[in-house]
């Protein structure tokens, strides 16, 4: 036998590997499975009184210039693989001069060797740039001080803490004591400078909790709902016990819709930034959630795919992704992102005749 140390991979990577994996490799969105926004559709303005290149798509987001109203949401990181699609993807955040959050940062707190693997300074030194942590690790060691060292690590402008109780529950090697964290929460925020922003993974924030976080001073809420990849889909396929496996089937269609949680989360925490995401796939897709008064429309699966087979495909999907905002923004009669507005959109699943008044039969 060699005297060479074999490297054994941690726990963490090898989950990190396998969500790549299952997620580049597998179905998992669930047929069925709606976003909401399927059933809105924008009302075709045939005089829009503008032309198409005089349509505009920057913001200004938590204090920071965005060019472009996409967030590249946080998928990968920590291993090798997951940075190469990362650093891909920050190439296009900056390009674009959109926003992109890095993976879960927790493999490099505990293992500094790590940190290597979230780097993407170099290739996005302007990008708005978001960190990345389980809120629940707060409460299994991690502190406010880690969560500077994660903002610090790799030059980040925000803190994303998510939520994920239903992957947690469903993963053997999951964390799954969520008692008492919304002070926790709290105590980062206060003691973070930077903007604190809390985000689902797939299943959705409802109007309550989003008040609980609006009360622990977040800056913004990403209200990742359910439409998208499903991540008790992910945990139901890594599953190797039976028994477990059959406990994650029954939660495949858990959540709720992505554009549920953002008519819902706006009206009950009316002054708060709100991100979009969760099966936001197309430019259609991310006028629809600004029209409904998000903020941000995050993206996440079609630019991981595309940034797995390489750095062009991810510019171009990108670039397809902004060419379909601006041309239904153009089609809409909204030349700015400030004039999409839930009255450009109608419900086809309204009824079509509904207070409408009667008329006498014609002749």
């Amino acid at each position: 036998m060699s005297d060479e140390a074999v490297s054994v991979p941690s726990p963490i990577e090898v989950r990190k590997l396998d969500h790549i994996a299952v997620n580049l490799e597998r179905n998992v969105e669930i047929s069925g499975l709606s976003t909401g926004f399927e059933r809105l559709q924008f009302i075709n303005n045939a005089l829009p009184e503008i032309e198409l290149g005089a349509v505009q798509t920057d913001l200004s987001f938590l204090g920071m210039p965005i060019k472009a109203p996409f967030l590249i949401s946080s998928m990968t990181g920590g291993v090798e693989r997951g940075w190469e699609i990362t650093r891909r993807l920050a190439a296009a955040a900056e390009a674009f001069g959109c926003a992109i959050g890095v993976g879960s940062q927790r493999a490099a707190l505990e293992d500094t060797g790590r940190a290597q693997f979230y780097q993407v300074r170099d290739v996005a030194p302007t990008a708005p740039l978001f960190a990345n942590l389980g809120a629940v690790q707060l409460n299994y060691g991690v502190t406010a001080d880690d969560c500077r060292r994660a903002v610090e690590m790799i030059g980040a402008d925000g803190l994303f803490l998510h939520l994920n109780p239903l992957q947690e529950a469903l993963q053997s090697e999951g964390n799954t004591n969520f008692s008492g964290l919304a002070h926790r929460i709290a105590a980062v925020c206060h003691w973070l400078d930077v903007p604190v922003i809390v985000k689902e993974v797939g299943f959705g924030i409802s109007a309550k909790v989003a008040v609980q976080l609006a009360e622990c001073g977040v800056a913004a809420i990403d209200v990742s709902g359910s439409g998208g990849t499903s991540w008790s889909a992910v945990e139901h396929l890594r599953c190797v016990d039976e028994r477990q496996r059959e406990v994650s089937r029954g939660f495949l269609g858990w959540g709720i819709p992505t554009a549920r949680c953002l008519v819902d989360v706006r009206r009950a925490v009316p002054g708060l930034p709100v991100i979009a995401s969760g099966g936001i796939r197309t430019g259609l897709d991310v006028a629809k959630s600004l029209a409904l008064g998000a903020s941000l429309a995050g993206i996440a699966g079609p630019l991981l795919r595309a940034a797995a087979e390489s750095e062009e495909r991810a510019f171009e999907a990108l670039q397809t992704a902004l060419d379909e905002l601006r041309v239904a923004m153009f089609a809409a009669g909204a030349p700015l992102l400030s004039a999409l507005d839930p009255s450009l959109l109608i419900d086809l699943d309204a009824p079509l005749l509904c207070g409408a008044t009667p008329t006498e039969p014609r002749s």
